[in-house]
């Protein structure tokens, strides 16, 4: 590898293991990504410096992802990887596997928290607490829904608006607070 490809590798690495995926799934994935051509599992390992056995768990991670796609080389009976191409693809998968694991199941234990009867006032705060945070997470949820169905190009637009979003919204509340008191 290349000093630039190592760096990226051993960075995506050291981020993997804060994002809760392991280190060295991690960095088969960064290095997939800015690889051009399908690597197989031997490739990977001599150029990450690992064993066999990790490479094919860390690639069975990936997989289960939906991260890397598997293919075949005319006339080569090994396996060959690479990931996802597009940036905006990796971004809407890894969002909606996170949302699958994370959100989804704690949706859930709000939802059947709710549901049971407040048997002390203490339950009873913690029931409006809990409420709250599924409102929350709810519409997150909700908005992560319409996310997902706009273009590439329509969410790059929508990010790059960033302060200008909060500058309207501001104006908005300016605006209605002023007809409020005029009222």
């Amino acid at each position: 590898m290349t000093p630039l490809v190592q760096t990226f590798v051993s960075h995506f690495g050291e981020m993997g293991s804060r994002w809760g995926i392991n280190r060295t799934v991690g960095q088969i994935y960064a290095l997939l990504f800015v690889t051009e051509r399908p690597m197989h599992a031997d490739d990977i390992g001599e150029k990450l410096g690992i064993s066999r056995s990790n490479v094919s768990i860390g690639l069975k991670e990936l997989q289960a992802w939906g991260l890397v796609r598997q293919s075949r080389l005319p006339g080569d009976r090994r396996e060959y990887f690479t990931s996802l191409g597009d940036v905006w693809e990796i971004f809407r998968v890894v969002a909606a596997e996170r949302r699958r694991r994370e959100v989804l199941p704690t949706l859930s234990v709000l939802r059947e928290s709710l549901l049971v009867k407040a048997g002390t006032p203490d339950d009873a705060f913690a029931q409006q607490r809990m409420r709250e945070m599924h409102e929350l997470v709810d519409m997150a949820n909700t908005w992560f829904d319409d996310m997902q169905r706009l273009s590439p190009e329509s969410m790059a637009q929508l990010m790059k608006m960033g302060s200008r979003v909060q500058k309207l919204l501001s104006a908005k509340d300016r605006l209605l607070g002023a007809a409020a008191k005029d009222e």
